[in-house]
C-alpha cells in the first residue's frame, strides 16, 4: 500500500511539472491537439498507478514525449500562424447583423438549436439581437449585440489577413490597401490591424518594422 502511495504521488507531481511546462492555455478551454494530449497525459499516468509492477518510466517517457510534441507545436503555430490555422482552424462567423448564416451553419455541423444554446448561455434569447456571432476555434460562441458599442475587430494577426473578419466589418481589400499605404506599411509588418464598421481602424507594427508615423507605444489610431 506504501508503494502504491509513493507511485501515486510522483507519477501527480511529475504530471502537474508536465502541464506546467505546457503552459497556461492548458488550462482553459482546448484546442483539438491540446485536448488529444491531455487524455493521453490522464491515460498513461492511470497506467503506472494501476500497474504497480510495471516500472515509472513506461509511463513517463510517453507523457513527457507528448509534453515535449505540445510544446513543438505551439512553437510551430506561434511562429507559423499558417500551420495554426491549418490545425486549429479559423474563427467562423454564425450570425450578421441579426441574421443567422445557415450556409455556414451547415458547413460547421451547428444545429440551429446548438446555436441557440450558446447565445442562451450568453444570456441572449433573441438572434435578432446579435450583431455578430463568432463561433471560435475551441468551439467556443462570442457575440455582440445591437445596444452594445460596435468593436474593433482584428483583420490582421501576425501579418496574416482574417478575411472572413475583414467581411464582417464591411471592408474590403481595397480599403486594407489603402490604409496599409497610409501607414507606410506592408501586410507582413503588421502585428495587429484592427477595424470597425465606420472606417476607424487601429494598428500595431511589429517592433522590428519602424514607421514614420506619430509612435505612441507601437499603436496608430486613423480613420479611412
Amino acid at each position: 500500500m506504501l508503494i502504491l502511495m509513493l507511485r501515486t504521488l510522483l507519477v501527480y507531481l511529475l504530471i502537474l511539472l508536465a502541464m506546467r511546462l505546457m503552459g497556461k492555455r492548458q488550462l482553459g478551454e482546448l484546442q483539438p491537439a491540446e485536448l488529444v494530449s491531455t487524455i493521453l497525459i490522464s491515460n498513461l499516468a492511470s497506467i503506472s498507478i494501476e500497474s504497480p509492477e510495471l516500472p515509472l518510466t513506461a509511463s513517463l517517457v510517453p507523457v513527457f514525449l507528448i509534453a515535449a510534441l505540445e510544446l513543438l507545436l505551439s512553437g510551430l503555430c506561434f511562429c507559423w500562424p499558417g500551420a495554426a490555422r491549418l490545425l486549429f482552424g479559423s474563427p467562423v462567423t454564425v450570425i450578421r447583423n441579426g441574421k443567422i448564416c445557415r450556409d455556414t451553419l451547415r458547413t460547421l455541423r451547428f444545429g440551429t438549436g446548438d446555436l441557440l444554446e450558446a447565445l442562451r448561455g450568453k444570456e441572449v434569447f433573441d438572434p435578432a439581437q446579435v450583431r455578430w456571432a463568432v463561433v471560435e476555434t475551441n468551439g467556443s460562441i462570442s457575440i455582440c449585440t445591437m445596444d452594445e458599442e460596435e468593436p474593433f475587430i482584428p483583420v490582421i494577426a501576425d501579418g496574416q489577413l482574417l478575411k472572413d473578419a475583414l467581411r464582417l466589418c464591411g471592408k474590403d481589400c481595397q480599403w486594407l490597401s489603402q490604409v496599409l499605404r497610409k501607414e507606410s506599411c506592408s501586410q507582413a509588418q503588421v502585428m495587429l490591424l484592427l477595424a470597425r464598421a465606420d472606417g476607424k481602424y487601429q494598428l500595431i507594427k511589429k517592433e522590428n518594422s519602424p514607421s514614420p508615423q506619430k509612435r505612441n507605444k507601437g499603436l496608430w489610431e486613423g480613420h479611412l
